[in-house]
């Protein structure tokens, strides 16, 4: 995919100063333009009894009921808003007391070596879900890019309070951790939704803390604008690694909203808000694209982290680059037909492994798997990681000019 994708956890302490500048500035306008209009209606109530000065009196209108929409939007927040954090990813940040230590500038001996220390100190802030209290632990899950890196977590809760927490286990691949605090301090649960059926137009409610804590628990509304669009995954150096399969809303989704629920009418989590796109390779600014883990994605994901501490994916033991990589030359050294546009190249197959063993050769040319098309290794990451280890895949493999299928058993 050509946009640039933003992943959305942030460093809310370099940009906050800036976003309380640009509120106090919005708060004077509106204040001015509230006075103006309160005092030319003060005016014109004086103007039209100058005799008896009167003090204008504001009374509050009966509160109307809600429209249903609005209704079930309260209610949906109301069963998932105490069990929205903020996750803190902390990490330890040198610094030596040399300078700030008179006594650095004599002799001590043994200990005139510097005096380094280090603290903790929060690098970026995210948002999480407490979806489960089991064995006297509230169960967590968020981004992986959220608390990646970090030497320490701390959870902010709906209430304010700090308590810290355990990684239990991370996903790279799908974005996904899951964390731990002590059990005592859960009020409340979120419950999973299937993802399965979910309908363009649908409305949904993307609840997390924009920004970092300072805007904990916000909650943005909008609708499901596509419930099957496939993105690339990329790794820091920003190769893409796989493709995933996400949900895409129109819901308000900022830095620090990374790994908050994305929540149905119903009150329940139908996905976990991941990332958004920010602007076109042509550099067009966009608006209203952010998209979300599926829940049931996320589902398998967390309970396999859970029992696991990871996740484990097939492998074909091969080493491989998209032909689109290929020069002129190396085409026609692999006797590539002309035909052949695209495919995985196998530069080198592992010693003993299945591959191997079921005849797959360096310099072959892997157009199908499972009778479907791949065309970058993107492509062939997310056809393996929908088997499990032990399953074998069909491949259809063009070598020296033909084509043959070879059956391998994925490890």
């Amino acid at each position: 995919m050509n946009e640039d994708m933003q992943r959305n956890s942030d460093k809310p302490t370099n940009s906050n100063k800036n976003t309380f500048l640009k509120i106090g500035i919005i708060g004077v306008v509106a204040g001015l333009l509230g006075g103006g209009v309160a005092y030319a209606g003060l005016s014109q109530v004086n103007s039209n009894n100058s005799s008896s000065p009167q003090t204008a009196v504001v009374q509050p209108a009966k509160t109307t009921k809600s429209s249903k929409n609005t209704s079930q939007a309260t209610a949906a927040f109301d069963n998932v808003k105490n069990a929205v954090v903020s996750v803190e990813n902390l990490q330890k940040q040198g610094s030596s007391s040399d300078s700030d230590d008179v006594f650095g500038l004599f002799d001590r001996g043994n200990n005139s070596k510097s005096s380094k220390s280090t603290s903790l100190e929060t690098y970026s802030e995210g948002s999480g879900v407490i979806y489960m209290k089991s064995d006297g632990k509230g169960y967590i899950v968020t981004n992986n890019h959220v608390v990646e890196g970090s030497d320490a977590l701390q959870v902010i809760l709906s209430n304010g309070k700090r308590v810290s927490a355990k990684k239990v286990g991370a996903d790279a691949a799908t974005d996904l951790a899951v964390l731990t605090i002590d059990g005592k301090y859960v009020t409340q649960t979120a419950q999973f939704g299937s993802s399965k059926n979910l309908q363009p137009g649908e409305e949904v409610i993307a609840v997390g803390s924009p920004l970092g804590s300072e805007y904990a628990t916000s909650v943005t509304q909008g609708i499901i604008s596509a419930n099957n669009r496939t993105v690339d995954m990329t790794d820091s150096n920003g190769n893409a690694t796989s493709q995933a399969t996400v949900i895409q809303t129109d819901a308000a989704i900022n830095p620090g909203n990374s790994g908050g629920p994305l929540v149905n009418m119903a009150g329940q989590v139908i996905g976990i808000n991941s990332m958004k796109l920010a602007q076109s390779t042509d550099g067009t600014a966009v608006e209203g694209m952010g998209f979300a883990i599926p829940s049931d994605e996320v589902v398998s994901i967390i309970n396999e982290l859970v029992k696991n501490g990871k996740v484990e994916r097939p492998t074909l033991g091969i080493k491989v680059a998209a032909v689109s990589e290929l020069t002129d030359y190396g085409r026609r050294q692999l006797k590539l037909p002309d035909s052949i546009k695209s495919g995985i190249y196998v530069d080198s197959v592992t010693k003993n492994s299945n591959a191997a063993r079921a005849g797959l050769k360096a310099r072959d040319v892997i157009t199908k798997v499972d009778g479907k098309s791949v065309t970058d290794v993107a492509g062939l990451h997310t056809i393996l990681y929908s088997h499990k280890v032990g399953d074998t895949v069909k491949l259809e493999v063009v070598r020296n000019g033909s084509t043959k299928e070879i059956s391998v058993k994925l490890s």
